[in-house]
């Protein structure tokens, strides 16, 4: 894992699904009620495999896999985890209760989140995956609060 720090961002670079998982869980010990994080990336890009590392962090014990077909899904840990997936939404302007989510006492984890930009907080994590090659995929972490920015250091030392 290769770490590089700007003041805006946090890029780490990970090379298998379990490296990006065991960042995804570290993340996922240090989250609170009512965090919001929204992941973009490319198709294979590794989003949902990084929302089964957050699961596991808040101790959900069930299979995470995709919303697409749902939209939504909800598994209990320490802390409920709301597993959006905004793909379908692209062109929507339906509010389907975000703020439920958004506000509740749980995490939220919205992939494809570009689709419902007006919907989402301000204070969230934003999460950038890239593909580098077939194993190696790039991470980097937005944190757009104090919170997140503490978090980021935490889990990068």
């Amino acid at each position: 894992m290769r770490l590089v720090i700007s003041m805006e961002a946090y890029e780490i670079k990970t090379d298998s699904p379990e490296a990006t998982m065991a960042l995804a869980e570290k993340l996922g010990t240090k989250l609170m009620a009512g965090d919001v994080l929204t992941m973009e990336g490319d198709l294979g890009a590794g989003k949902t495999t990084f929302t089964k590392g957050l699961g596991k962090g808040l101790g959900v014990s069930r299979t995470i896999n995709s919303p697409t077909f749902t939209i939504v899904k909800e598994y209990m840990g320490r802390l409920p985890l709301f597993h959006i997936d905004a793909y379908r939404l692209e062109d929507s302007e339906e509010d389907i209760g975000f703020d439920d989510y958004f506000e509740g006492g749980g995490v939220t984890v919205v992939e494809w989140a570009q689709y419902i930009t007006a919907f989402l907080p301000a204070a969230r994590l934003d999460i950038h995956l890239r593909i580098v090659d077939n194993q190696v995929r790039s991470i980097e972490l937005r944190p757009g609060t104090p919170h997140f920015e503490k978090i980021c250091k935490e889990i990068v030392a």
